[in-house]
């Protein structure tokens, strides 16, 4: 089959003309519906207020672990099964970052007064259990109704950036951090 003057010039325009209709509409028009991060992009904020104390009453500034990544969970001194779930979650994640993992901290934000559990301390090695030294210290991490509720990340620059749901998949917890570890050139 031997194609026509007319053929050949409308295939010629096509091979020019389609590719630069795709561009427009991809650019214009078509937008992906979902995204790729699992947790809650918050509002970048610098944490204020890190001075504070260890558990054990040594002083403790977070800006101290400035250049790693942070996982924080919030919460009071008693440990429910939900704070100790939250607890193992990030130990776990953090230890499925392989190589990477000496680039995270992770950190419990102690909200009141109360005594840590020792056994929950050895069973976390490399946990900073702390507590600020303002009270107000856990207002900078939003959440909607508890705070205690959430693992939240901090950048190596000291930026409160992601708030993981409450009971969160470990699955994709362990992905979004995996991204982040691989995108950043800090930390």
């Amino acid at each position: 089959m031997q194609l026509t003057p007319r053929s050949k010039f409308l295939m010629l325009i096509a091979v020019f003309v389609v590719p630069v209709v795709a561009a427009y509409l991809a650019y214009f028009g078509w937008r992906p519906a979902g995204h790729t991060n699992y947790g809650d992009l918050v509002a970048v904020t610098p944490l204020q207020q890190t001075a504070g104390l260890k558990h054990d009453g040594t002083s403790f500034d977070l800006g101290t672990l400035r250049g790693k990544w942070l996982m924080v969970h919030v919460g009071p001194a008693d440990c429910d099964a939900r704070c100790a779930q939250q607890l193992y979650l990030m130990r776990q994640t953090r230890i499925a970052q392989g190589k990477e993992q000496s680039r995270i901290e992770r950190v419990w934000v102690l909200t009141d007064n109360g005594a840590v559990d020792p056994a929950l301390l050895e069973a976390h090695a490399g946990l900073h259990a702390w507590r600020p030294d303002e009270a107000t210290f856990a207002e900078q991490f939003p959440a909607s109704d508890d705070r205690a509720g959430h693992i939240y990340l901090v950048d190596p620059l000291g930026n409160l950036m992601l708030r993981f749901p409450a009971e969160p998949d470990p699955k994709r917890m362990m992905k979004d951090l995996k991204l982040l570890l691989k995108a950043s050139q800090i930390g």
